[in-house]
């Protein structure tokens, strides 16, 4: 096997440093799913809909108010509406950008110095997009999202999700330590103003293209240098994919594909268009994808790019392969061409599936957040749907013409197809009773070192431990052996063991374990990406 093992995941532990308990919002956050978030805008003029309305027609420019978040009063605020689709003239309930302070830009509410307010169309559940990115940041860097409402002049102007900025500064330093290496997000527009010479339609496809300018077309630059390094991404992926590790965190990417085919997300890299995602450079060199804009998920966007818009039915068959052929999609096709990283994707999906639709999370889930927002789903006049049709919106589908899946009604039978997949019925190795040993009853011998051992059933063929000592730099990689010479016991008895010694009185040991088998990978602990199975040598000696 090639050294995936240490590039891919080391390297992604390297730049994700935070946990998964500080990337979900805590009660009280601005960010919180446990109340409705309660914002006030007052505008000097009473037409302040037209004046909205040409301001998005000519540029960026916002337009003077003052705002208030759960009481907190900001003078200088600009708003403007916000939204590709989302967006129409004259629409009663139209996506709104908010800059809390438009002259002093440090002004900021819990942080957030800019609120982004979707109006959740062709969602009758109004979920998917606080839920989907609620599933996603399990797994990779995503915003934290929840529901606004309201008031425009004194009156009530919806219900909104509130969905934390990707570009803001605090997103990035978050995730990848750094907010000024090089960014860009995928210019939806593109395909209306090729230039002479390049590729249309790519959008966000990472095909690579010649001239700088092409990219330029196909991303907003949202730093202030790196479109040669963007450039070279693709290169790279579609001319040299066996050294995409230098220059993409291929775990994340993995992440992002995964999670878009098992919740249908088709407005995104993996539908019809390459689009809804930024791409930032970490400090490593390497991108990272951070998806966007999930108000289509689930089903509500239905066209891969091919033949005409899917049916219901075969929203819930989409082939968890799709785009495994197609070179405008090298993410996916050079990718997964290669065994290993095919294995990690579908491992991926399978762990999507058990944590949130096997597991029966969430059906829960989703009927408590409809429970929460639906006395202010009922009170918004300027809603798209009604009351009827958001209470359906679970369990069938909603709309004789869009014909919005139910989230149940399509992820049920989804979650069935998938369990039954060739791709995906084997069974991964199976992962338990880890531990470390301490120091034995009556013994006056000290632990010195971390003996960690595993049971790993399945068939694993490989067992690799990630460790770190207390907490310095990235992560190590090591085998873990069933050879009896480790402590492990008897040899072939499934259980994998190793021996960290401390070289510089280092004290305390985090780690997870990766194990492979020939169809399938797991991890311990399963979330991985944000948390660790944690040792000290205080608590061995206790």
């Amino acid at each position: 096997m090639k050294q995936i093992f240490f590039t891919l995941f080391i390297c992604s532990m390297a730049s994700l440093q935070i946990g998964y308990s500080q990337n979900k919002p805590a009660p009280g956050d601005f960010f919180a799913t446990d109340k409705v978030q309660d914002i006030k805008i007052t505008f000097k003029q009473s037409n302040w809909s037209y004046h909205l309305d040409s301001l998005r027609f000519n540029g960026d420019g916002l337009l003077s108010s003052i705002v208030e978040i759960n009481g907190m009063r900001f003078e200088n605020a600009g708003v403007r509406y916000r939204g590709f689709k989302s967006f129409t003239p004259g629409n009663p309930r139209n996506p709104l950008h908010i800059v809390l302070d438009s002259k002093n830009k440090t002004a900021n509410y819990q942080g957030t110095q800019v609120v982004k307010l979707s109006n959740t169309l062709r969602d009758p559940s109004m979920l998917r997009e606080v839920l989907g990115y609620e599933i996603a940041r399990a797994y990779m860097p995503a915003p934290k999202a929840n529901f606004a409402k309201v008031t425009i002049n004194g009156k009530y102007y919806g219900l909104f999700a509130n969905i934390e900025s990707v570009s803001d500064a605090n997103f990035l330093s978050r995730f990848f330590s750094s907010s000024d290496n090089p960014f860009f997000k995928v210019n939806q527009d593109a395909a209306d103003n090729t230039p002479a010479g390049c590729k249309n339609n790519l959008y966000g496809s990472l095909e690579f293209d010649n001239q700088i300018n092409c990219y330029e077309n196909n991303f907003e630059k949202l730093s202030e240098h790196g479109t040669k390094d963007l450039m070279e991404l693709t290169r790279i992926l579609n001319q040299e994919t066996a050294k995409i590790e230098t220059i993409l965190n291929v775990d994340n990417t993995l992440w992002m594909l995964a999670f878009n085919n098992v919740v249908v997300n088709l407005s995104s890299y993996s539908g019809q268009h390459s689009v809804n995602y930024y791409i930032y450079q970490d400090d490593d060199g390497r991108f990272s994808p951070i998806i966007w804009d999930l108000n289509l998920a689930f089903g509500s966007f239905k066209s891969v790019g091919a033949g005409s818009d899917l049916k219901l039915k075969g929203l819930q068959e989409l082939d968890p392969l799709l785009h495994l052929t197609n070179t405008t999609k090298p993410l996916i096709s050079k990718l997964l061409d290669d065994p290993e990283y095919k294995k990690i994707y579908l491992s991926h999906m399978k762990t999507i599936l058990q944590d949130w639709f096997m597991s029966g999370k969430f059906e829960k889930r989703a009927r408590e957040l409809q429970a929460a927002i639906r006395k202010d789903v009922n009170d918004d006049q300027n809603k798209y749907y009604t009351i009827a049709e958001f209470d359906a919106s679970i369990d069938k589908t909603v709309g004789k013409k869009s014909k919005i899946p139910g989230l149940l009604e399509l992820m049920t039978k989804r979650t069935s197809f998938l369990k039954a997949h060739p791709e995906l019925a084997v069974f991964p190795p199976e992962i338990s009773e880890v531990q470390v040993e301490g120091r034995k009853p009556l013994s006056s011998q000290k632990i010195q070192q971390f003996h960690i051992t595993s049971k790993v059933d399945k068939f694993p063929k490989r067992v690799e431990l990630y460790y770190r000592l207390d907490g310095k730099g990235g992560y190590n990689q090591v085998t873990m052996h069933d050879d009896g010479k480790f402590d492990d016991g008897t040899a072939g008895n499934n259980v994998f063991g190793v021996t960290i010694v401390p070289q510089n009185g280092e004290q305390s040991i985090e780690y997870y374990i990766v194990a492979e088998n020939p169809g399938l990978m797991s991890y311990s602990p399963a979330n991985y990406m944000w948390e660790k199975h944690k040792s000290t040598l205080d608590a061995l000696n206790k």
